[in-house]
C-alpha cells in the first residue's frame, strides 16, 4: 500500500504534491489517496469472494424489522436523534468551538455503559478536569488519547462497547497517507475506516466535526454524505441557550430540534421551552408583541420588542437583533405604504428577547405590530399574540402549522389572536388594536 495524489478534476495521478495538475492545469485540486498494490488487491478480492454472502433480493421479500434504539437518557438529544441511538449508526456532531460539543458527549458517555471516548484534541487530564466539573463518575467510561486511526481501530478489536466517541475526526490520521491530519485525504480515509468498523461491529459511532469560518462542516463534503446522521450544535456564546438541529438523519425525521441551557453543571435539557423566551409577569408595554415559532414539532413563544425614536442623523438607523435586517427593511416599507406609518425620520430598533433567532416569516405580523405599537406609544393587551406572514401588498398570509400554533397559544392563555383567519390585511390589524 502506498499513497498518491489524485487530481479531483481529471483523475490524473501524481507521486508527490505538485500544487498544479500538469494534465488539466487545475490548482489546489490534488487530494492524497491510498493506492493498493496489485498483490494487495488480489488478496482482498480473493478474501471478499470467499466471504461474500451478497444476494439479489426482491424488495417486497425483504422484512422491514423495526429498529432497536438505545436511549441516551438525555431527552433533547434523543429527540434530535429520532428516539435514540441505533446500532451501527454513525453520527457527525458539528458546531463552533466552545459551543458545548465535548460537554454533551461526556454527559452522553456518563449515561451509557462501556463507552470509549477517543480524544485527539485534549489530554486525559484536561478531559478529567471537565468530567469532575460536570460531576461525571461513571467507571465504565474508557478513555484513549490518540490521533492514529489505525491504532484506535486495533484497540477497539475484541472490545464490547455500547458507543464510541471520536473527538474529533479532523485530528485523526493514518500512516498510509503522508498528508497532515485535517487534510481532505486524511479526513476522508479516516472517516471511511471508522465507519467500516462501526458497521461491521454494529456499534454506534459519534464523530465530532470542526466548522469553517463560513459556518459549514470542515473537510470534504463526502464526510456529511457517508454518515447516517448530521447534528448541528448552535447558539450564541453570550447566551446560555443551545439548539441541537438534525440536518440529516437516515433513522428519523430532520425537523426535530433539541433545546438545552448551558449551566456550570453542564447542558440542561429543556423539555418545556414554551415560556423560555417570555416574561409573562411584567405589565403591558408599548412595542412588545408575542409571537410563536415552530422548532420541529414543538411551539416556542417569543417576544418581539421594538423601539421607535426620532432620528438625529441624515439617514435613520435600522437595527435588527434576532431577525434578518433585510426583512426588517421590507416590513418597514410595507408599514409606510400600506398602513400609513411614516418612519423615514425615525430610528427603528427591533430585538427578539432571549437571544433566539427568528428567521421564520410567521413573525412578520408580530414585528409590524411591535413597531406600530412603539410608534403610537400604545401597548397591546397582555393576552395578545400575532401569527402570520406579511406580503408586499400588506396582506396577512397563513403560515405552516398555523392551527397548531393557534391551539398552543390558546392553551397558554392567549385569547386575542391576530392571524390570517381573523384579518386579511395589515391595516385592519393596526386599526383594530392600535387606533
Amino acid at each position: 500500500m502506498s499513497s498518491i495524489f489524485v487530481c479531483q478534476q481529471c483523475g490524473n495521478e501524481f507521486s508527490k504534491w505538485l500544487g498544479k495538475c500538469t494534465a488539466c492545469e487545475a490548482w489546489n485540486s490534488l487530494v492524497e489517496t491510498v493506492r493498493f498494490t496489485k498483490k494487495t488487491r488480489l488478496r482482498q478480492t480473493s478474501a471478499r469472494q470467499a466471504n461474500s454472502s451478497a444476494q439479489i433480493l426482491k424488495l417486497t421479500d425483504i422484512k422491514a424489522n423495526q429498529m432497536q434504539r438505545t436511549s441516551t437518557r438525555i431527552s433533547e438529544l434523543d429527540r434530535a436523534l429520532g428516539g435514540g441511538l441505533v446500532n451501527g449508526q454513525v453520527v457527525l456532531l458539528a458546531g463552533e468551538p466552545g459551543i458545548g460539543k465535548s460537554t454533551l458527549l461526556l454527559q452522553l458517555a456518563n449515561n451509557l455503559n462501556n463507552t470509549l471516548y477517543v480524544s485527539g484534541e485534549e489530554s486525559a487530564s484536561q478531559v478529567a478536569i471537565r468530567a469532575k466539573r460536570l460531576g461525571i463518575s461513571n467507571k465504565n467510561i474508557d478513555f484513549l488519547e490518540s490521533t492514529d486511526v489505525d491504532e484506535i481501530i486495533e484497540k477497539l478489536q475484541g472490545e464490547t462497547l455500547q458507543c464510541v466517541i471520536i473527538d474529533s475526526i479532523q485530528t485523526m490520521a493514518t500512516s498510509d497517507l503522508t498528508g497532515l491530519a485535517g487534510s481532505v485525504g486524511q479526513v476522508k480515509e479516516c472517516a471511511y475506516r471508522l465507519l467500516r468498523y462501526a458497521k461491521e461491529n454494529n456499534i454506534p459511532l459519534i464523530l465530532v466535526g470542526h466548522v469553517t469560518k463560513e459556518g459549514t462542516v470542515a473537510g470534504p463534503a463526502v464526510l456529511a454524505h457517508i454518515v447516517d446522521t448530521v447534528l448541528w450544535f448552535e447558539g450564541e456564546k453570550t447566551s446560555n441557550l443551545r439548539l441541537l438541529r438534525s440536518v440529516k438523519n437516515r433513522f428519523g425525521a430532520t425537523d426535530e430540534v433539541g433545546i438545552f441551557q448551558m449551566e456550570d453543571s453542564g447542558l440542561i435539557p429543556l423539555d418545556n421551552p414554551e415560556k423560555l423566551f417570555l416574561d409573562r409577569g411584567k405589565t403591558a408595554v408599548a412595542g412588545s408583541v408575542v409571537s410563536i415559532l415552530m422548532e420541529g414539532t414543538r411551539s416556542i413563544l417569543i417576544e418581539i420588542q421594538s423601539l421607535v425614536v426620532p432620528t438625529k442623523m441624515a439617514f435613520p438607523r435600522r437595527v435588527a437583533q434576532g431577525i434578518d435586517s433585510k426583512r426588517l427593511e421590507m416590513l418597514l416599507a410595507v408599514l409606510f405604504r400600506r398602513a400609513g406609518i411614516a418612519l423615514y425620520d425615525n430610528d427603528v430598533f427591533v430585538n427578539v428577547a432571549g437571544g433566539i433567532k427568528a428567521n421564520d416569516p410567521s413573525v412578520d405580523l408580530a414585528i409590524c405590530l411591535s413597531i406600530a405599537s412603539s410608534y403610537y406609544d400604545k401597548a397591546l393587551p397582555k393576552d395578545f399574540i400575532a401569527i402570520g406572514e406579511v406580503g408586499l401588498l400588506g396582506e396577512v398570509r397563513p403560515v405552516p402549522a398555523q392551527e397548531k400554533r393557534i391551539k398552543d397559544s390558546k392553551r397558554l392563555g392567549f385569547k386575542n389572536i391576530a392571524s390570517s383567519g381573523e384579518f386579511k390585511y395589515l391595516p385592519q390589524v393596526v386599526h383594530n388594536f392600535l387606533k
